[in-house]
């Protein structure tokens, strides 16, 4: 969760463009910012084969303070699994193949965007 609307807005527009990515790609979005009680999914999506894709995106305005993904620690993959899992049930896709990508997104002070996004973190 994000501390200011500052911090909130570069968080929007950085999920705004992984989803973008993930449409041009061939990928259909399902869900964002899904919440339960034990946390959020950034962005649940599909591919043409049927696989479910959940992303974990983190956003910064510079690496000043490290890359955006090296703030994904063991602790949250865990939690993102137990949310895909609850996301799956809730859907009733439990048993659908699915897989935990990342993207870390950075946002210059200009206005450029670089994506660095991973497949099948977990």
């Amino acid at each position: 969760m994000a501390l200011t609307p500052k911090a909130s807005k570069l968080g929007e527009t950085g999920e705004q463009y992984v989803s973008d990515y993930l449409m041009k790609t061939g990928n259909q979005i399902l869900s964002r910012n899904w919440r339960i009680r034990e946390g959020e999914l950034d962005i649940v999506a599909i591919d043409r084969d049927g696989l479910i894709i959940f992303v974990e995106v983190k956003t910064r305005s510079s690496i000043a303070f490290g890359d955006p993904l090296e703030s994904i620690s063991h602790k949250k993959l865990i939690r993102i699994q137990r949310l895909a899992l609850a996301w799956l049930a809730t859907n009733l896709k439990l048993g659908n193949s699915y897989r935990i990508d990342t993207a870390g997104v950075i946002i210059s002070r200009a206005g450029e965007i670089t994506l660095d996004y991973r497949k099948g973190i977990s």
